[in-house]
């Protein structure tokens, strides 16, 4: 085992004395000769083809990396845009809500301007639910803010309905679109174009015809399409001159004895988020 090793130790030194003997004496003869000699050059170009072929695959392997690198990088890229554009998109949705909502604000402050005879209060509509849309809508005053039953409110421009649950800090609202029957008469008065006023009752809602429908008029022959239409202050639950629309058009009812008058309305009936509550009289005090 010790002669086995000696031999090997043997071996390998005489193999690296002649290794460094070769390198010694290439490079003298390079020095003097100023060119390779046929050994080196033959072990440069081993090396260079050796160094060739390791470094074609590494080259590639860091091509691979990069286009790996590149396609993370553009990934993200894309879901920060993604993130910005609909962050964009919210914002831009906000702006366009508060836009409609400084409009009927703006629309509200002109109808109130006009109800100069009147105590009124503005209030915001805090519930609408989908299964009652045209009958009932809640708003933010009540009690403590001077609400009673039956007070008529008012949207961006003209009647849309009356109070007809009163609480502590909200109140029910009953629409003029209702069925309910016995809620939503309001006794009207036509302005007709030869100065004269036909009366009638705001009876119903047409909502096919999108019209309100006031019946037991006490002239109609004076009716035109265009008349302007405003609560009678007849009846005792609601002031006079509260603006309700215009007259649409002139229908004989279904035994053809008495006219029906359709009137558009004044104010939207679906878009509502702000309200005018008519309390009184001005200086009625009741």
């Amino acid at each position: 085992m010790k002669k086995f090793n000696s031999k090997r130790i043997i071996i390998t030194l005489i193999v690296v004395i002649v290794i460094v003997f070769l390198v010694s004496f290439t490079t003298y003869q390079r020095n003097n000769e100023k060119k390779e000699s046929f050994l080196q050059s033959f072990t440069n170009d081993i090396v260079g083809i050796v160094d060739k072929g390791l470094s074609f695959p590494l080259k590639a392997m860091n091509g691979s990396v990069q286009s790996i690198n590149s396609l993370f990088n553009t990934y993200t890229e894309n879901d920060t845009l993604k993130k910005k554009v609909d962050e964009l998109s919210s914002l831009k949705s906000e702006n366009e809500n508060y836009k409609k909502e400084n409009e009927k604000l703006k629309d509200q402050l002109k109808i109130n301007a006009t109800l100069t005879n009147y105590d009124k209060l503005s209030a915001t509509v805090i519930s609408r639910s989908p299964n009652t849309w045209q009958n009932l809508l809640i708003i933010d005053k009540g009690k403590k803010d001077g609400i009673k039953v039956n007070m008529p409110v008012m949207g961006s421009e003209g009647l849309i309905g009356r109070v007809v649950v009163v609480n502590e800090l909200s109140s029910k609202v009953e629409l003029l679109t209702s069925a309910n029957q016995s809620s939503n008469h309001f006794p009207v008065m036509i302005a007709t174009q030869n100065d004269s006023f036909s009366y009638g009752l705001l009876e119903s809602y047409d909502e096919k015809e999108n019209a309100f429908v006031i019946t037991q008029l006490t002239e109609s022959d004076e009716v035109k399409a265009g008349d302007t239409v405003s609560t009678s202050g007849l009846g005792g639950n609601s002031p006079k001159g509260l603006y309700v629309g215009k007259v649409k058009k002139i229908k004989s009812d279904a035994y053809g004895l008495n006219k029906e008058i359709y009137v558009t309305p004044a104010s939207s009936m679906y878009d509502i988020s702000v309200v005018t509550v008519i309390q009184r009289l001005a200086g009625s005090g009741n």
